[in-house]
């Protein structure tokens, strides 16, 4: 299957013979060559931790951003955090977000582990 598509027509993102197909290269999910070359986001080396509020139904979540780590190794460190925390939470789209207000436990930890981690945000 080719990639062809105008700047009209939006990428296939499913098809009844391959399911779920990758928009960025058109090729079936499970064959996807574009997020295997896309390596850990390039950064400043600064790990910072913030907290979250708004659109949480007033919850508090604190969203860990900057980690050089791919898709799996910020899921095992996210599941090591919140099992630190003793709470929930989630790893997508490079950040991780903890439930609850855990910041001080979170850049110890972290700090610990060898990252260079600050808090962010007021």
């Amino acid at each position: 299957m080719k990639k062809s598509h105008s700047n009209n027509e939006a990428p296939v993102v499913y098809s009844t013979e391959f399911g779920r197909m990758c928009p960025g290269c058109g090729k079936p999910a499970k064959e996807c060559v574009c997020r295997k070359n896309a390596g850990a986001p390039a950064g400043d080396g600064v790990v910072r931790i913030r907290r979250e509020s708004k659109g949480r139904g007033g919850k508090n979540v604190m969203v860990i951003t900057g980690l050089p780590l791919d898709a799996t190794e910020l899921t095992n460190l996210a599941g090591e955090l919140k099992r630190r925390c003793g709470c929930g939470g989630t790893a997508k789209d490079g950040t991780i977000e903890i439930q609850g207000d855990h910041g001080e436990l979170l850049l110890a930890e972290l700090t610990k582990r060898g990252y260079k981690a600050k808090r962010a945000g007021g």
